[in-house]
């Protein structure tokens, strides 16, 4: 069985890369390719001791990856979990007669046994900190009440409220799960908090149920039930009833919620809640790779608005988005715009600046780290004044673009190196024996290489003068930096066949022959060959397939 095989000998390798092959091959193509290499490596051709044990070796690798690419099962595996997943405990024991999709299935069971042993291990924490700040004194303040008070000529901000909330999974099978919640919250100096516990049941593919007990210092116990159901494969409902224990009574409490998928990226939702706050809601939500929108519309007592909603999403590595919402109703009309972006691995920051009335002007400052979210509402004014607005808005840029420079892109940097560099560390035993396999099949495909040439000279074909693979530094503010990169000519040529040279998608370092010169970096494939007696040139990105020659790459065709 594939999964035998030797994990250090090949943990690093990719099959498909080594045989140069799509990773849709089919059959014949994997046949075809496989037997072009065994023909090069293969061990009976070369008399020199050294060579000879060199090729046995390359021979061996190009047959594993050929043992499990052939075989439907394990290729089944190897295209979704990788070479680690043909070592799952418990995989030997897998029928050989099942087709791929039963393959899939078998192995996803064996994967939930493993991960029912780990259920105990996983909590799941989730954390809120917000903190509301009363800063209306910067922008809207008597001077002359301040001018004989000791310390008046500073404006005077506060924290008025905080609300700290914190929960915790605890998995008890995997179906049933317990979920510990609590809270605290004060407000002018007035406080409470409250302890709950719920238990969550999946009774089926379809659904899961939940109870929940609560109790605190301000409401008082609390009951209530929660169920989720789908009742097609476009459409669910969820469910929720409680009642609220206190010195006032038994206050009830309904909300239903029907969903329903109108179309790939749009949901639409309908919302009953009857209670203290009874109220009907209807919203449509759209929701893409590059955007996001939401519109609702709510009638109740005592809150009945409007909102819509747009969110844009840049396609960039830090993910930044910007987003605008307006709603109005019976409370008055509040107006918010704001971004936010990715500062780190596991964080996000976003601002927001809200505009209404009678509410005034609030920034809202918030960042998610992890699980934990900290919030921030600072109260600016109770009116609007275009100062508080300018601020508000421009303030954050300011700050956050000064703590980018400064802050932000100096860690990233430093981090980002020392991870490389550990990287480096960690591998760099196998990037020595890569070193090594690659050498040693550069040697065995001299012979092969040298008929190649012969041939394509005949027919004024294709000729590999020079190329090379790896780190390429291009940006003049990066001159300091020393390009890392290793001459792959032969292995190139070796590729050639009836003038041309096709190279897949996958990563160029699997290649027989190629080995990756600087680890965790971006790299690149630079060709200059010759076809038909005229110079051509080219530039590939590490993973772009590659088809030569194109009179596109012609060298007197650069502008």
């Amino acid at each position: 069985m594939a999964a035998a095989l030797d994990e250090d000998e090949i943990d690093n390798d990719d099959y498909y890369s080594l045989l140069n092959v799509r990773r849709e091959a089919t059959q014949d193509e994997l046949k075809a390719s496989y037997r072009r290499l065994c023909m090069l490596y293969h061990p009976d051709k070369h008399r020199d001791p050294e060579l000879k044990r060199q090729a046995e070796h390359l021979f061996n690798l190009v047959h594993q990856a050929y043992e499990v690419l052939s075989d439907p099962q394990s290729r089944a595996i190897y295209d979704i979990y990788g070479k680690r997943g043909l070592d799952v405990e418990g995989w030997e024991v897998v029928e050989r007669k099942k087709t791929p999709a039963e393959v899939r299935e078998e192995y996803e069971r064996l994967q939930k046994e493993r991960e029912e042993r780990r259920l105990q291990q996983r909590t799941n924490p989730k954390g809120t900190i917000s903190v509301g700040v009363d800063a209306t004194d910067l922008f809207d303040r008597y001077e002359e009440d301040y001018e004989d008070a000791p310390g008046g000529g500073l404006p005077h901000v506060e924290i008025n409220k905080m609300h700290i909330s914190q929960s915790i999974e605890a998995p008890l099978t995997t179906k049933d799960t317990a979920i510990l919640s609590g809270s605290l919250s004060t407000h002018n100096g007035n406080g409470g908090g409250n302890i709950t516990l719920a238990l969550r049941k999946v009774t089926s593919a379809k659904g899961w149920g939940e109870v929940e007990f609560g109790a605190g210092d301000t409401h008082g116990p609390l009951f209530g039930l929660k169920i989720f159901r789908n009742l097609t494969t476009r459409c669910f409902m969820t469910g929720q009833c409680g009642m609220q224990f206190s010195s006032r009574g038994i206050r009830p409490g309904l909300t239903t919620v029907l969903a329903r998928h109108l179309d790939k990226n749009t949901m639409g939702y309908l919302q009953w809640r009857w209670g203290t706050q009874s109220s009907m809601n209807t919203s449509i939500v759209r929701d893409t790779k590059s955007s996001h929108f939401s519109f609702a519309v709510q009638l109740g007592i005592p809150h009945t608005f409007v909102m819509m909603s747009y969110q844009y999403k840049f396609q960039d590595d830090d993910q930044t988005k910007i987003k605008g919402s307006v709603k109005s109703g019976f409370f008055g009309t509040v107006v918010e715009y704001g971004a936010e972006t990715k500062i780190s691995r596991h964080s996000v920051l976003g601002a927001t600046v809200s505009v209404g009335v009678p509410q005034g002007v609030s920034l809202k400052i918030k960042l998610n780290r992890a699980s934990q979210t900290y919030f921030f509402p600072i109260h600016l004014t109770d009116q609007l004044m275009p100062s508080a607005i300018f601020y508000a808005t421009v303030g954050p840029l300011f700050f956050y673009l000064a703590v980018q420079r400064l802050v932000i892109r100096p860690y990233v940097r430093a981090q980002k190196e020392e991870d490389l560099e550990k990287h480096r560390q960690s591998s760099a035993t196998d990037i020595t024996r890569k070193k090594q396999e690659a050498e040693s099949a550069v040697l065995l495909m001299q012979e092969s290489v040298r008929r190649i040439i012969e041939a394509e000279e005949s027919r004024m074909g294709l000729i590999i003068l020079n190329a090379w693979y790896g780190k390429f530094v291009t940006d003049n503010s990066r001159k300091h930096e020393r390009a890392r990169v290793i001459d792959v000519t032969v292995p190139l040529q070796c590729l050639v066949k009836d003038s041309k040279l096709i190279l897949t998608e996958a990563s160029k370092a699997g290649l027989p022959g190629f080995y990756d010169p600087c680890v965790g970096e971006e790299k690149s494939l630079k060709v200059l060959y010759q076809f038909r007696g005229v110079m051509h040139q080219v530039l590939s990105g590490d993973t772009e397939p590659l088809r030569i020659p194109k009179q596109s790459h012609r060298i007197d065709n650069d502008t």
